[in-house]
């Protein structure tokens, strides 16, 4: 039988009202009849419906979301289901707030933080940079006891909380296994597409491409890395000024969010190239250019269950409860032109290859 607030009070000799008011940390209680309190919590093994407890309080989360702004149709879906779970998010009292900064701008990043910080959030997901100056504002959102997770890109030196997406070592292993798989014999040098080597997912995805790809049979030169800032126009240059330099190129591997501008480029070249090319996340563009037979796969990560898991592991960082990791580890998944899902991100679809 789990012990209950009654017998609490009745262990350390004190009023419900006396119980109450520790539980929940309020002010008008003596040091020592605190200390027989917990000691009788912890002789109980007494554990807290912290749900229970909020909702009494009629406690509300504010967790605030710092996505990059700009053209990356995946930020934006994952801008979408911040948005969309707010609509329902009151329910849960839990107010989500959501700000975009330039992207790859680590003082920007910053800021906000710091921002955060003022508003005195619940807790808040981000998309981190790799910069001292956002090493340092999580390090105060930390002084300032408010839960941080990273998003998508991670920075694991820097005392975050959690960490909500996909292995990027892993999706780099898979993307090179994959090029080097479908290239077989085929000669030629590797072109790959970053957003930018400053966010420490387009590194992790690139040192596990590198590792698979120097692991193949076949040798082959992985060109200079082509850093097209997630933007499509400049994206679009980068690779048709490298379609026209290396005439022997054999695949190219968009491990970033350039791929409007690498579809374009592709299209202009023709069919006649016949490259192997792997990119990142469905959307319109992926979409298109594996129907298309531009693209011969895609690696992708649900943005829903991101955004689902960050509000799940903040709620419980904010009350000190344990967080479930196998409920929170996202999937990645691998589309080739026959296994497209209906919808992008939908992770129930027959023949979608989890990592």
């Amino acid at each position: 039988m789990r012990p209950t607030v009654h017998d609490i009070a009745e262990r350390a000799g004190v009023s419900l009202a006396t119980v109450d008011r520790v539980l929940n940390d309020r002010p008008g209680v003596r040091g020592v009849t605190r200390a027989k309190v917990e000691g009788a919590i912890a002789e109980l093994g007494y554990v807290r419906d912290v749900a229970a407890a909020n909702l009494a309080k009629s406690r509300v989360y504010p967790l605030a979301f710092i996505l990059p702004e700009g053209d990356n149709p995946f930020m934006r879906g994952l801008e979408d289901e911040v948005r969309r779970a707010g609509v329902h998010s009151m329910v849960e009292r839990t107010q989500l707030s959501v700000v975009t900064v330039p992207a790859f701008d680590g003082r920007a990043l910053a800021r906000e933080i710091d921002g955060a910080i003022e508003r005195a959030v619940a807790g808040i997901a981000a998309v981190a940079v790799d910069a001292p100056e956002v090493l340092a504002a999580i390090g105060r959102a930390r002084e300032a006891g408010i839960p941080f997770v990273t998003l998508v890109s991670d920075l694991a030196n820097s005392g975050r909380d959690h960490f909500i997406g996909v292995d990027n070592i892993a999706a780099g292993r898979t993307a090179g296994s994959l090029m080097g798989r479908f290239l077989g014999e085929r000669p030629g040098p590797v072109a790959v597409l970053a957003g930018s080597m400053r966010v420490r997912d387009h590194g992790e995805r690139l040192e596990g491409f590198l590792a698979a790809m120097s692991a193949m049979p076949v040798s082959r030169a992985i060109l200079p890395v082509l850093e097209g800032q997630d933007d499509p126009e400049l994206s679009f240059g980068l690779i048709a000024k490298c379609l026209a330099d290396v005439p022997d190129l054999a695949g190219i591997y968009s491990l970033g969010a350039g791929n409007r501008g690498l579809v374009k480029a592709l299209a202009a070249a023709g069919a006649a190239r016949n490259l192997c090319v792997i990119a990142h996340e469905v959307t319109d563009e992926t979409r298109a250019a594996l129907e298309g037979g531009l693209v011969d796969a895609v690696l992708n990560q649900d943005a829903g269950h991101e955004v689902r898991s960050a509000i799940r592991v903040l709620r419980a960082k904010a009350d000190g409860l344990p967080v479930i990791a196998a409920q929170e580890r996202i999937r990645l998944e691998i589309f080739i032109k026959d296994n497209l899902p209906s919808e992008p991100g939908a992770d129930d679809t027959p023949g979608a290859a989890g990592n």
